[in-house]
């Protein structure tokens, strides 16, 4: 393992080489007295992860390959990141979250508690790429949401409690707790019952 900065890794973790932790941002290029990365016990972070400094993860992490991991994000405990997914700077990311495969979060995202997220999603930043203005704004995805495979979500959409998004959708607006978003552009219907999350 590589690692770089002030990193800890807790008791019981399983790494995979090559893994690097507390990857400097470009303020830290060439310093070594910074905030690496800290992780809870028992991770198991898998081939190609790379984690930058200033992250925090809780226990019972998981990283598929090749995963990236960006500056100053949190991650709750019972949280796995799946293959190839990238994970830029600045985000905010609960507890028992399951992001599968080649998922893109950029920055500025917060997402809560039992999230679900299907693989090649693709959560968006910045409304009229590439100026950055308005300022870059992350969706928020609330608690007990579930977003299907190949979804994309635009810029400071909110997705509610218990919400869903149907895979291949593309969501332009908020999705209200309970609610389920679907198509191109996502139209609202209620959440079918088989789908609601406690």
């Amino acid at each position: 393992m590589i690692h770089y900065g002030h990193t800890t890794l807790g008791e019981g973790a399983q790494v995979f080489e090559p893994v690097t932790l507390g990857f400097p941002s470009r303020e830290f290029l060439g310093a070594s007295d910074y905030q690496g990365t800290t992780i809870g016990k028992n991770a198991v972070l898998r081939t190609g992860t790379i984690i930058y400094c200033h992250v925090t993860i809780g226990d019972n992490f998981s990283s598929g390959h090749n995963v990236l991991i960006r500056e100053h994000t949190t991650i709750g405990d019972d949280t796995a990141v799946g293959t190839s997914t990238v994970i830029e700077g600045n985000c905010a990311i609960g507890t028992g979250v399951s992001i599968q495969s080649m998922v893109f979060i950029p920055t500025n995202t917060t997402i809560g508690d039992r999230v679900f997220i299907g693989p090649n999603a693709v959560l968006t930043n910045d409304r009229y790429p590439p100026s950055g203005r308005p300022d870059l704004e992350g969706p928020v995805i609330e608690d007990g949401a579930a977003i299907g495979a190949n979804v994309t979500i635009l810029p400071g959409v909110r997705i509610g409690k218990g919400a869903a998004v149907a895979a291949g959708s593309v969501v332009t607006r908020d999705v209200p707790a309970g609610m389920m978003a679907v198509g191109s552009p996502a139209r609202l219907r209620p959440l079918p019952p088989e789908m609601r999350r406690s």
